[in-house]
């Protein structure tokens, strides 16, 4: 069936799995689902080992408490922790800054170009409000930076 997405089973997705439900067993997302459906759903996306797993775990050190270090001690790779590392972000860093330094890692990039997606999906919301659109415009610009191969070229003249 052409569309149909699968999602990567290796030793390791398998322990991205199991750390993303366990993070995220308690939480809901905007739209009151269980919000490990949000990470599932980006790992579907992906096409290779190392972006399931960064998908499966993008949210844990920023939501729910887990260390760089301790997915480190799990056997994550370099890549893998230093993609999650630069999704995580510090909100002493303005956000579209946060989206440039994403930029420029192409596992994060990847990553967080499905979450903008996923996140922008209004059906996933019941009820909207200014800070929806707010929130949706905010996610549009960094769509453009994340993909506008040029834009880090000319900020630099």
């Amino acid at each position: 069936m052409k569309g149909l997405i699968s999602l990567i089973y290796t030793d390791l997705t398998k322990k991205a799995l199991k750390i993303s439900f366990a993070a995220h067993k308690n939480q809901v997302d905007i739209g009151g689902l269980p919000y490990v459906y949000h990470p599932y759903h980006l790992a579907e996306q992906m096409d290779d080992e190392y972006s399931v797993c960064v998908a499966l775990l993008h949210d844990v050190v920023e939501d729910a408490g887990v260390t760089l270090d301790k997915l480190e001690a799990c056997g994550f790779p370099d890549d893998v922790v230093d993609a999650i590392d630069v999704l995580t972000r510090n909100k002493n860093v303005p956000y579209l800054e946060y989206i440039t330094i994403i930029k420029r890692n192409e596992l994060a990039r990847k990553v967080k170009l499905a979450d903008l997606k996923h996140n922008s999906d209004l059906s996933r919301i019941d009820h909207f409000n200014e800070h929806t659109f707010e929130r949706i415009a905010r996610y549009n610009e960094a769509l453009k930076i994340l993909t506008d191969e040029f834009s880090d070229e000319f900020n630099e003249l």
